[in-house]
């Protein structure tokens, strides 16, 4: 197969096709232009469900109630109850008039899900745990919601390839479906990418990121906590559930460099990783660390560098290097070109999540949806492509990861409390088999 590196070109057509991979046009990107009766210019209250009750997820509520006077919190759902009455409290808390959820849409249990969706609501917010989110999100689209979606979208391919025909699905019924992929809604970042993206550092030829940290929270095991409890208050730490922390975190980094890139999907990538400090059974299967090479067809590279481990030094930086200049981002701090171009930012800034939900419930209102489903599939394929060099030790070509059927949990359907799941061993470079 020729190599190139446009997801759109004839070639990656033909595969995908063959594959019964369903791609998406370039215009899902922001705004798709077509217009959607549910609102429009009305001023009449939007129905919000929250699934997924945790910090996230209620910060997510608390937006979608700054966003628009005329939201109206009226279900959650949760598997787990305390977490359900804590988003409850702190959303009351907020503004009690306008979170309208009796008992009755309260909604507990592995099917939560379904029952927000199916109870009046209008939009969706799907802040779950990553490996819920495909078929969650395809729930929610199929019922004819607008869906705010957090990132990682999916945590292997066969997710990945349901989220692509879900978006597709949000586009022809002119559904809105705004992404937790928050930099794209940073107004500096928007600043300096468009800059890069109108060619002022030339032709990309090396893109570094690195996201480095130290650990996450973590909630002991409790007496009367099963095992598959115990994993799912620890979520993070199990790749079936999370996608490890390059999928659940370090996919920002990877989202921001493909955004540098426009997009475009590398040809292969070569990786490594392991757990170096993370040997306790409360940080089940995952990784405290991942470096990974991606090569694009013009022959630009893409490096990748993060790790989770306490008293290490902290970044978060994009460096972009071109023919005519270089672009760098320490996100919260510094974005700026340097070279044939020079610029730094120096406007205004806004809460990045604030701005998604701003824009999302204003594309309900105008009639005009936002569908972000092409460049969230991408990131999150960037970061479990990367995860599969890593674990493997194998270098990994596109194809291999798009078309990877490795599932890495349980059907949606069998969850239960009952049900046995074993992780997998941590993975072992030129042992762990991910094709």
């Amino acid at each position: 197969m020729k190599k190139t590196n446009d997801l759109n070109s004839t070639d990656r057509r033909s595969f995908l096709k063959k594959s019964g991979i369903v791609m998406l046009g370039s215009t899902l990107a922001y705004q798709t232009g077509f217009s959607n009766p549910l609102f429009g210019s009305a001023k009449s209250t939007i129905k919000v469900g929250l699934i997924g009750c945790g910090g996230r997820g209620t910060g997510a509520a608390a937006q979608a109630l700054a966003a628009d006077p005329d939201v109206v919190i009226t279900a959650l759902g949760d598997i787990f109850e305390d977490r359900l009455e804590g988003a409850y409290a702190a959303l009351t808390t907020i503004d009690s008039k306008r979170v309208k959820v009796d008992k009755k849409r309260k909604f507990i249990g592995f099917d939560a899900y379904q029952k927000v969706i199916d109870s009046g609501v209008d939009v969706v917010l799907l802040t779950t745990p990553p490996a819920f989110r495909p078929d969650q999100l395809t729930a929610a689209i199929n019922a004819g919601k607008h869906v705010f979606c957090e990132k990682p979208v999916a945590v292997d391919a066969p997710g990945i390839r349901k989220v692509l025909a879900a978006a597709k699905k949000a586009q022809e019924k002119n559904l809105s479906l705004v992404s937790g992929f928050c930099f794209r809604y940073d107004l500096p970042s928007r600043a300096v990418f468009n800059r890069v993206l109108n060619g002022e550092v030339g032709e990309i030829r090396t893109i570094s990121t690195f996201r480095n940290g130290s650990g996450n929270w973590s909630n002991p095991r409790q007496p009367d906590w099963n095992d598959l409890t115990f994993k799912l208050r620890n979520w993070h730490y199990q790749n079936w559930l999370s996608g490890d922390f390059i999928v659940e975190q370090a996919v920002h980094s990877l989202d921001m460099m493909s955004w540098a890139m426009g997009d475009k999907m590398p040809v292969s990538a070569t990786g490594t990783g392991g757990r170096q400090v993370r040997v306790n059974e409360i940080y089940g299967n995952i990784y405290d660390h991942f470096a990974v090479e991606f090569e694009y067809a013009n022959g630009a590279k893409g490096f990748h560098f993060c790790r989770q481990q306490e008293g290490t030094s902290h970044r978060n930086t994009v460096d972009v290097l071109g023919t005519e200049g270089s672009a760098f981002v320490n996100v919260g701090m510094r974005y700026e070109i340097n070279g044939k171009n020079n610029w730094k930012y120096d406007g205004p800034k806004k809460n990045m999540y604030q701005v998604q939900h701003d824009e999302l419930f204003a594309a309900i209102r105008s009639g005009n949806p936002i569908n972000n489903g092409e460049f969230m599939t991408h990131s999150t394929l960037l970061a479990i492509w990367g995860r599969m060099a890593a674990y493997s030790g194998q270098t990994i070509s596109f194809e291999q990861a798009l078309n990877s059927d490795l599932v890495l949990g349980p059907k949606i359907d069998e969850y239960n409390w009952d049900l046995k799941w074993e992780n997998q061993p941590v993975a072992l470079p030129g042992v762990t088999k991910v094709i």
